[in-house]
This record gives C-alpha cells, sequence and structure tokens, in this order.
C-alpha cells in the first residue's frame, strides 16, 4: 500500500474513515503518558473510535524507548485480545512512533497501525521513511525494522501546547532536508527562529520539508544508497545525543542533529571544498537559537568511538559521513579519517565559542 500522508486540522474525523477503511476487529491507542493526559482526552471526546480503544501508555521521554516499553506493548497487546486483525494508532512524539511501529510490526508478525505525530520532530522525521525500533545497549535505534505506515496524519493543532525547544529539536530536521534541497530553502529556514512562524506558515514550511524526505525515500526504501542523505548531520549528532544520554543530561534528537550539521558542514568544507558562507550561516544560527553542546578534546576518544557505532558504517573503524559539495548536491558514504573529523571537532568548539 502506497503511504497515505493527510495533513488536517480533524484528526478524530480522519482517523475515523482510516479506521473505516481497515476494519480493524479490535483497536488500541499507544501514547506516553504526557500524550495520555494533554491530547488523548480532547481526541476521545470527538471520536467514539478512540474513547472505545485500549490505551496503552509508556512513561515519556527516550529513556522509554527501550526494550522493557516495548515488551508492555506487545504484553498489552496480547493480554487484551491483540489478533493480526487489530489496529494500533501511535498518538505522539518520535519516541511513540518509532516503538510502536515497531511493535506493530513485529506482534503477531505484523498487524496495521497509523502515525498520529503531536511534535514537530515527529511530523518531519520519525512519521514519514518507514525506520521503527528501540534503543539498546546504551545506543540509539540499533533495533528495528522498515515498515513504513499505511496512513501518516499531521496536524499542526498539536504544537500549539509544545515549549519552544520541541518545536526547535523538528526545526533542526527541516534545516537539514533544506540542505539537501536548494538555498533557497536554507535562507527561508533560517531567515527566523523557528517558533517565529504562524501556524500557517509553519504548516506550508512542514509540508515541503515532509516532501523532500517522502521523495528521497521513495527511491530507496531501505537505505542501500541515495536514501542515506537523510543521514546529513546524525553521525556526528547521534554521538552529541548518546553522549548527553551517559551524563544524564540529555538533549532534544533535534539539538543533536543541529549541532552534528555544523560538523558535518565543516567536513564538506575541508573534503569537498563546499563553500564557507552555508557553513557560517548555519554556525550563527544554531549558536543564537539552540546554543551549544559542550565538549572538550578530553572527550574526542568517545565521541569517535560512538561515531564508529553508526549503523551506517560498515566496519567500525570506518567512520562515513554523508557530505555536501553544495547546498543540494550530496556525496553519501564518505569516509572520514580519526584526524580530520578531531580536527573538525575543534573548529566546531571555535564557531560555538566553547
Amino acid at each position: 500500500m502506497t503511504q497515505q500522508l493527510l495533513f488536517t486540522n480533524d484528526v478524530a474525523a480522519h482517523i475515523q474513515a482510516v479506521a473505516n477503511d481497515i476494519k480493524p476487529n479490535s483497536t488500541f491507542i499507544l501514547a506516553d503518558d504526557n500524550t495520555a493526559r494533554c491530547v488523548l482526552p480532547e481526541l476521545q471526546s470527538a471520536s467514539a473510535l478512540l474513547a472505545r480503544s485500549t490505551v496503552i501508555t509508556i512513561p515519556s521521554g527516550d529513556i522509554s524507548k527501550n526494550l522493557e516499553s516495548l515488551a508492555h506493548v506487545w504484553k498489552m497487546l496480547g493480554d487484551n485480545g491483540g489478533t493480526r486483525s487489530s489496529l494500533l494508532i501511535n498518538i505522539g512524539g518520535g519516541v511513540i512512533t518509532d516503538l510502536g511501529a515497531f511493535a506493530a510490526s513485529t506482534f503477531k508478525r505484523g498487524i496495521p497501525f497509523i502515525n498520529v505525530p503531536t511534535t514537530l520532530l515527529a511530523a518531519v522525521d520519525a512519521s514519514v521513511g518507514g525506520k521503527t525500533g528501540i534503543n539498546f545497549n546504551g545506543l540509539k535505534n540499533e533495533i528495528g525494522v522498515f515498515n513504513e505506515a499505511p496512513f501518516v496524519i499531521i496536524s499542526t493543532s498539536f504544537f500549539k501546547t509544545l515549549p519552544a525547544e520541541e518545536i526547535r529539536s523538528g526545526y533542526a530536521e527541516m534545516i537539514k532536508h533544506a540542505l539537501l534541497t536548494s538555498d533557497a530553502e536554507f535562507e527561508a529556514l533560517t531567515s527566523r527562529p523557528a517558533d517565529h512562524h504562524t501556524p500557517q506558515e509553519l504548516l506550508t514550511l512542514l509540508q515541503r520539508s515532509v516532501e523532500v524526505k517522502r521523495h528521497i525515500v521513495t527511491t530507496d526504501p531501505t537505505e542501500k544508497g541515495p536514501r542515506r542523505a537523510l543521514n546529513l548531520g546524525h553521525t556526528a549528532g547521534h554521538a552529541f545525543e548518546t553522549m548527553a544520554m551517559g551524563r544524564r543530561r540529555p538533549i532534544p534528537h533535534g539539538y543533536a542533529v543541529a549541532y552534528g550539521l555544523i560538523v558535518t558542514l565543516i567536513l564538506s568544507h575541508t573534503i569537498l571544498g563546499l563553500s564557507t558562507a552555508p557553513l557560517y550561516r548555519l554556525a550563527g544560527y544554531i549558536s543564537n537559537n539552540y546554543g551549544a553542546f559542550p565538549i572538550t578534546c578530553y572527550d574526542y576518544p568517545q565521541l569517535l568511538e560512538l561515531m564508529g557505532h553508526d549503523k551506517k558504517n560498515e566496519r567500525t573503524d570506518r567512520i562515513n559521513f554523508t557530505l555536501l559539495r553544495a547546498i543540494g548536491s550530496y556525496e553519501c558514504g564518505v569516509t572520514v579519517p580519526a584526524e580530520e573529523i578531531t580536527a573538525a571537532l575543534d573548529i566546531y568548539r571555535d564557531l560555538l565559542h566553547l
């Protein structure tokens, strides 16, 4: 089935319409405790289907994207009569859509599911592209499968309650897509802070950004070639994110990507000759809106080790990056020596005044 992206502010009605098409014999909702408290009651009051669905909750936060939470979802499905004809509706951020999609993909060898992202990050990143999974053994997204959600219902109505930090987190992924597209898109997104757009302006930017990702994904569903472009900023970004978790001071995923994009554009300049103009524009924008992830030269060995564990690497001693020759022109699978990476980390610290 071709994935359907539904942009609407009448979310409950569209969930009902999709359920009418799927015709499940039972319906389950997966949400974290925050979404269950702040979002779900409004949706349930507008839909008899959602009101009578079995609700499965897990604690909020990336720390819950683990095997224990996954097992809890499987158990709740099994204990409450879930079958291969059941429907799982994942309502929440990226943790919920990633974990819920993986649970649905593996329970009874696969049941139908819908993703309803409630954060900008989940809308632009986690709900499109078919990546599902959990963190494992201290590493991000270590276990999972590719399985595209047949339906994704995207609405900006959920974003009005989000803190500015959550908007900025998703916006960083949109900046990544802009870097893969054109100078005009990159300049449009970096012309003002993420939370200074009206809901309609943000919806328009979001639709364009999601379509960029969707176009790339359709050419390479299982990340064997061109889809690796979407890893722009993530090799270093995931290392920053994992280090922050180890420090017990986690940072939002989009913030980690923002910092990783700076490292990536530095390497793009030194290795592929990218102009310094987008690098300085990006570094200034990130510094002003996201601050900096603090590192010293003593952190370099751990960061290199974490980058070596990135799933894009064929060997842990060969670290690969997606780099830019110019905005809109990228090269995937570029192997970068450790000394080049540490030099880029030095420049990252200089650009962010660390």
